[in-house]
């Protein structure tokens, strides 16, 4: 992608020194994502072997009358026996169930079916456009503000929030006489150092959760996601950031840059006349906002409609009631981005048959194929982890040592926020990170009586504010890039010093609202909560 081009790429004798540069040689070290899990797995076969040789186990009270997957009950009681991957049955299980293990991996269907809708919604022009009209109208005085909530607001465009956004921020600024620079900071500190942060749930969710749920299904095999489960909490996000983003990038940063001496030259006003919207844009925006209308309503007919509601579980009660409308998001999301990409194509010209709808859905499936590599390891170490029963002996003896301690839970989720954040400086991919942490953090957090949702919340905020502060994230070298053309002198250790201001504020804000959120108890999102108790009764052995 154009992040990684190599004309972006700062010369050698620009790059930061002292523990930026540590960050930047060893995160070089470290290979692709994909091949992090092949070494992962190498070391889970032989941990495995020596679990099972040495007898490594777990238990747990169990009030079910079932035992869940790769556990034994008796009396009452939970066991989990590590067994070893070389053994005859698991080797065979590797081979004979590798197609079932990579197409039964929940993240993946999810992110397929909600990629089909927003490749047509992406490459009919709607995103890109409303990133635009949403920033030409901005008041001067208010344009901070304005740039920071559509920067977290356009995650929901991927990868125009980076290659559209944040250039145009800067080019807005330098049209209104403020330094681009100021203008680049705010939008890249939003987008990227606001990563967790949103007005609705999206795509990230979706994934995310994706991967929750594998986790928490091994203490409780019934939990289902709820794709809703933290909107409530990057709703706060974007509360919280959005003012703060608006003091730093006025009071700091704009003060430090000091006052703009360059022209409007005849490139810059080019451009902003190309951002500008056209009739059919216009137009297509419109029919884009009906098509909106009519998805939203029909899903909420299949709600209320008089004795016809697929989407409410009539024999639940309380918010399990809304169980087949959260599982019905995905459809949602997908045929959200989908009719609106149409609509919008259809006025614009982008969209003139059903063929042009199918190459713009094969087009969106081609950029993930990266993704579908990464997914092939995953799903294997994920697997594999449960076949050796590791995961939930890691979950429950870790749980039972936490619980020695006592340590009260907002200290627990600050520790994951922190986990998350770390590695981030090193390993970019969200996705990457959180499959491989939350087979453990997950389930030995619900033993301790916080739910997947909080801990989900904890590991997203960790995983936001150091992407600006890492030379490592993918999409860096091209804000790097786009920096140069106002200041032909910009190295990395600038960009690195001008957004260190937005990570520091972010990180202690971060922290703050997390443990704010668990000591009021408030809801993360539409039947979420911060505490988890199991619905089968299993509880930790004292």
């Amino acid at each position: 992608m154009a992040a990684g081009s190599e004309a972006a790429v700062a010369p050698p004798q620009e790059r930061q020194k002292g523990f930026l540069a540590f960050v930047e040689r060893a995160g070089n070290l470290l290979p692709e994502p994909a091949m992090i899990f092949v070494y992962l797995i190498a070391v889970l076969v032989v941990l495995s072997a020596i679990g099972d040789w040495a007898g490594w186990s777990a238990t747990l009270q169990f009030a079910g009358e079932k035992a869940p997957e790769y556990g034994t009950l008796a009396n009452g009681v939970l066991t989990f026996e590590a067994t070893s991957l070389l053994s005859a049955e698991n080797v065979g299980k590797l081979l004979s169930e590798m197609p079932r293990t990579v197409t039964g991996f929940a993240p993946l269907g999810l992110i397929l079916v909600i990629m089909l809708g927003a490749a047509v919604a992406e490459r009919s022009g709607m995103l890109a456009a409303l990133i635009r009209v949403s920033l030409a109208k901005a008041p001067r005085a208010l344009m901070t503000p304005v740039v920071a909530l559509i920067g977290m607001v356009s995650h929901h465009a991927s990868d125009a929030a980076y290659i559209v956004f944040i250039p145009l921020a800067a080019i807005t600024y330098a049209a209104v006489g403020r330094h681009p620079l100021v203008g680049l900071a705010a939008a890249f500190g939003a987008v990227s150092g606001g990563y967790a942060g949103n007005v609705a749930p999206g795509q990230i969710d979706v994934l995310l959760f994706g991967f929750t749920q594998e986790a928490a299904r091994i203490v409780d095999p019934g939990w289902a996601m709820n794709p809703l489960g933290n909107w409530w909490f990057i709703l706060g996000i974007v509360a919280i950031f959005t003012p703060a983003v608006w003091y730093i990038t006025d009071k700091v940063i704009e003060p430090r840059l000091g006052a703009w001496d360059g022209e409007v030259d005849t490139e810059t006003r080019a451009e902003l006349e190309r951002s500008e919207l056209t009739g059919e844009e216009r137009k297509g925006l419109r029919r884009a906002g009906l098509a909106a209308l009519v998805v939203t309503g029909l899903f909420a007919a299949l709600m209320l409609l008089p004795g016809y509601h697929p989407l409410i579980n009539e024999e639940a009660t309380g918010p399990a009631r809304l169980q087949p409308f959260y599982a019905a998001l995905i459809a949602f999301f997908f045929l959200l981005f989908l009719f609106t990409g149409i609509a919008f194509g259809s006025a614009t010209g982008t969209v003139r048959n059903s063929t042009d709808v199918v190459t713009m859905m094969q087009d969106g499936i081609k950029t993930i194929a990266p993704y579908l590599v990464f997914v092939f390891f995953a799903a294997h170490f994920v697997a594999m982890f449960n076949w050796s029963r590791l995961g939930p002996i890691l979950a429950i003896n870790g749980a039972e040592a936490l619980q020695g301690f006592a340590l009260p839970s907002a200290l627990l989720l600050v520790s994951v926020l922190l986990l998350s954040s770390f590695l981030d400086l090193f390993i970019g991919s969200a996705s990457a990170k959180w499959s491989a942490l939350a087979p453990v953090v997950v389930p030995m957090f619900m033993l301790l009586g916080i739910s997947p949702e909080m801990t989900t919340a904890a590991y997203r905020m960790g995983d936001s504010y150091t992407n600006i502060m890492t030379p490592l994230m993918s999409y860096f070298p091209l804000v790097l890039a786009f920096a140069r053309r106002w200041d032909k002198d910009y190295g990395v250790g600038s960009l690195l010093a001008l957004m260190l201001p937005y990570a520091l504020t972010f990180m202690v804000l971060g922290i703050g609202m997390t443990v704010a959120w668990v000591t009021l108890d408030l809801p993360l999102g539409p039947g979420a909560g911060v505490f988890y108790q199991a619905p089968t009764g299993g509880q930790l052995l004292r």
